[in-house]
């Protein structure tokens, strides 16, 4: 917000996870959060609110995860790359969404340079 064509994109691969690395975080409520995995709900992030983001993102979990490691929306990590296969089976399909050191670093460096954002 407050500054236009300054955008971050996601797909629902990589966004799933994210959100799940949010929510750990404990900043949002829980409310919010799950808004924020709806399409075109529009949902706001106020500029302390995403600051705070990219600061336990970057303190928090980046540590965790070295550049060409990856995190599932579980919480569990991996150096397993993405290989694009898509899991169809109900007990493996959270194998389809995980998010990389290099995505995650990304969008700590947009929560910090923004004004606070909306999902769209």
């Amino acid at each position: 917000m407050g500054s236009e064509n300054f955008e971050f994109n996601a797909n629902v691969w990589n966004w799933k996870a994210a959100l799940e690395v949010v929510k750990s975080l404990d900043i949002l409520s829980e409310g919010k959060v799950r808004q924020m995995g709806y399409n075109a709900m529009g949902v706001k992030i106020d500029m302390d609110d995403a600051h705070l983001i990219g600061r336990k993102i970057r303190e928090e979990v980046l540590p965790k995860l070295e550049p060409n490691k990856r995190i599932f929306a579980d919480g569990s990590i991996t150096d397993q790359p993405d290989d694009g296969t898509i899991y169809r089976d109900e007990d493996e399909q959270w194998k389809n969404y995980s998010v990389s050191h290099d995505w995650l670093k990304d969008f700590t460096e947009f929560c910090l340079r923004s004004k606070g954002f909306q999902i769209y």
